[in-house]
């Protein structure tokens, strides 16, 4: 393909030239590692700290850049309405348009919930200082005070007189721009558009079918490809039948990739080219290829949970305590001792993963549906020894994530193919693929004991954790315990304990990672121990919440009990808790602290005789601070709501050998719409810091479901998935 060169000047040749407002506002990171992607697309206008977010054209019409990766979380529309409500523009005059991948945008990610909290301060800064900006253009032509001006819907005025963004552009464009430290930014009470439903920029290009995502990508003279890794971790490609694979109908080559050390780069595998998809995936179905499993993963799921149960009862290696949890358990009358357990899971978006690359030594052009672009562009930079300058990589609409495209072993492969086939190549996997060659979410084992005093207090508390290690020394990091977990901190004595289990089944991070199955095994345990002490679960936990403090950070900043407590209020109150429900039918609580947002639910379930199960309603209570995008807000709960309700009944993946055994989604069975709960939602909105949506709401709702079970059944559900001990959904 043939590409534009750009020229790079600087910023005041820029907006002179351009005769439009371009501005750049500096970013903060949240977190002070930077992934180091050099610009690629677009001329810095100063330089590289400085990042560039809207365009105003002389019609009035704001252009405003959206930096992060759209995997159906919504940022692409809510991240430009941020810049929009300080730019005081209307939304029907703004024209998204994602960003190209640059240093000036620092880290561009989706995963953690983490891209309205990281980006809140530095987009409102930059639709502050383009309003600053044009009011001063105005107040010029006034010939007044900008004090005495001030905008509203796309127009700056002066007591009855008003100039438009559009005509105000250019002269906006020749000003300095002004000291961010003396821009007022909007209060809270004062949005006009955050707050409100916005449909998604993209929806009308979704539903209509318009080419968005990675699978409807297509460039001239592109190939496709299929890459073939070994069922078992680690193991290599020894020899394959390339000779009958390179001679079926619509093959170019086959041949076998060696792969880097680490599996995140490229794994070892066989390459299959053609010139469709039909073509690849045929010879893939007739590929044979010998493995070296010397060295592979040979890991059994059903032996490792025997053992790990038993392993678990036992004492392990002291990670955190406080207080003296030995000597209270030791001397209490009531104690209680349970063991809880929670299977692998793979990530299965419905968009396979996929890549298209065009790779020469000189130039690497990549289109890919990333989580993480511009640890993209570093990982081909560092694999295949070329200057990151060299490769530029454009976001591509993903059809989920769940946390499997922040790792980028599809793009690795997509290059490697292109560079040794000198063609552009599509990579594109099978549904067996994304399954068999995931990052999955590491199952496991905790062992919690609690005691209470007379008063049905709990004084101590203790949790041995079996997780895995690939070092000896530390946990794998999806796997680890993640610093503080209720209700540490929430209890003077407590001791935290955790044994290492070897593995090599690569794991990764999944939707609310950690906390989708900890707050399963937390809440579960706690509402025994409600039980124990005669009371509800849902006193028992704001007694354990206790008076408004922020506990001892962990991960991130700590939890603040006030504000958890005023979501189980909420929820308990829009649920009605406590109220007559019919026999067989129970209101079950689940809650949890997860990526600095807070969120407590209920579930309104019914058992019946079969063991069958109706979710019949949800009930959802956030604070999460501001909300930008109600209806994506209220989505994102949805979703992560029914992700919660498969997840909790069906879903697992069974290791045997260090293969996994489910292929598709026959033997992993994903929800069906009358299987899922209507879903209501409470935002308590307030002026903390923003925290994300994509996550926060899933893990209260597995135990919310299984307390359900439990008050209308008397069964004490400590492992998942439930389908396991013979429950279903009703039909």
């Amino acid at each position: 393909m043939k590409h534009a060169q750009m020229t790079h000047i600087n910023r005041r040749s820029l907006l002179k030239g351009s005769g439009a407002l371009i501005l750049t506002a500096t970013i903060v990171p949240a977190c002070s590692q930077s992934d180091g992607a050099s610009p690629n697309h677009r001329p810095a206008i100063e330089n590289n700290a400085f990042n560039i977010y809207i365009e105003i054209d002389s019609s009035g019409t704001a252009k405003i850049y959206a930096p992060n990766p759209e995997i159906g979380q919504g940022v692409k529309t809510a991240l430009p309405m941020i810049v929009a409500e300080e730019l005081d523009i209307p939304w029907d005059m703004v024209k998204v348009e994602q960003s190209p991948i640059s240093a000036e945008y620092n880290t561009q990610s989706a995963g953690g919930s983490m891209s309205v909290s990281r980006l809140w301060e530095p987009l409102r800064e930059a639709g502050a200082t383009a309003r600053s900006m044009l009011v001063s253009a105005a107040a010029a032509q006034f010939e007044v005070s900008p004090e005495e001006c001030h905008t509203k819907d796309g127009y700056v005025y002066f007591g009855n007189q008003k100039l438009s963004y559009g005509e105000l552009a250019k002269s906006a464009s020749e000003l300095e721009i002004p000291d961010v430290s003396k821009l007022k930014l909007k209060e809270t009470k004062d949005f006009a558009l955050l707050g409100k439903r916005i449909t998604g920029v993209d929806n009308l290009s979704i539903v209509t079918g318009t080419p968005l995502f990675g699978v409807d990508q297509a460039i001239p003279n592109m190939h496709y490809a299929s890459y073939t890794k070994c069922p078992s971790s680690g193991g290599i490609a020894k020899s394959a039948n390339l000779n009958a694979i390179r001679s079926m109908p619509g093959i170019v080559d086959a041949f076998i990739l060696e792969g880097k050390a680490a599996p995140q780069a490229l794994k070892p595998g066989v390459a299959i080219v053609g010139t469709s998809t039909w073509a690849v995936f045929k010879a893939k179905r007739a590929l044979k290829v010998e493995w070296d499993k010397s060295n592979a993963a040979s890991f059994n799921w059903d032996q490792f949970l025997v053992s790990a149960k038993d392993t678990a009862q036992t004492r392990g290696q002291s990670l955190h305590s406080d207080g003296n949890a030995d000597a209270v358990l030791k001397a209490s009358q009531e104690t209680i001792k349970s063991v809880y357990s929670y299977p692998f899971l793979p990530h299965a978006p419905l968009e396979p993963q996929n890549c298209t690359a065009h790779a020469s030594p000189e130039k690497i052009e990549i289109w890919a549906t990333t989580q993480s672009p511009t640890r993209a562009v570093k990982l081909v930079a560092s694999t295949f020894d070329v200057p990151q300058e060299s490769v530029i990589l454009h976001q591509i609409r993903a059809g989920g994530g769940f946390g499997r495209r922040l790792v980028n072993d599809c793009v690795a492969e997509a290059v490697a193919i292109s560079l040794k086939t000198n063609l552009p190549i599509k990579v594109q996997w099978d549904r067996e693929d994304d399954f068999a060659d995931d990052f999955y979410r590491p199952g496991g084992v905790h062992c919690m004991e609690a005691a209470i005093d007379t008063k049905g207090n709990m004084t101590a508390f203790r949790n041995h954790f079996v997780t895995f290690t690939n070092d000896g020394e530390k946990a794998i990091l999806p796997a680890s315990y993640p610093g503080r977990s209720m209700p540490q901190d929430l209890v003077k004595n407590y001791e935290i304990e955790q044994t290492l289990v070897p593995l090599k089944i690569p794991l990764g991070w999944w939707r609310a990672p950690i906390s989708n199955a900890f707050a399963f095994t937390a809440n579960g345990f706690l509402a025994e121990v409600a039980e124990l002490a005669g009371k509800d679960y849902g006193d028992f936990l704001l007694g354990l919440m206790g008076d408004p403090k922020v506990l001892p950070s962990g991960w991130g900043p700590g939890m603040n009990t006030g504000r958890a407590a005023d979501v189980i209020r909420r929820v308990c109150e829009d649920a009605n808790w406590g109220q007559p429900v019919p026999k067989g039918r129970a209101l079950g609580l689940g809650y949890c602290f997860s990526h600095n947002a807070y969120a407590a639910e209920v579930a309104d379930v019914e058992v019946f005789e079969d063991k069958s199960v109706r979710i019949h309603n949800v009930w959802v209570a956030m604070d999460v601070g501001p909300i930008v995008n109600m209806s994506g807000a209220e989505h994102q709960c949805v979703g992560s709501v029914i992700d919660g309700v498969s997840t909790m009944m069906g879903l697992e993946v069974d290791i045997k050998d260090g293969a996994i055994q489910q292929q598709n989604f026959d033997r992993y069975p994903i929800a069906r719409m009358p299987q899922t709960p209507e879903v209501n939602i409470s935002f308590i909105q307030s002026d903390n810091p923003p925290s994300g949506l994509g996550e926060p709401a899933l893990p209260p709702i597995a135990p919310a479901i299984c307390h359900a079970i439990f008050k209308a059944t008397g069964e004490r559900i400590r492992d998942l998935p439930i389908s396991k001990l013979g429950y279903s959904f009703s039909t």
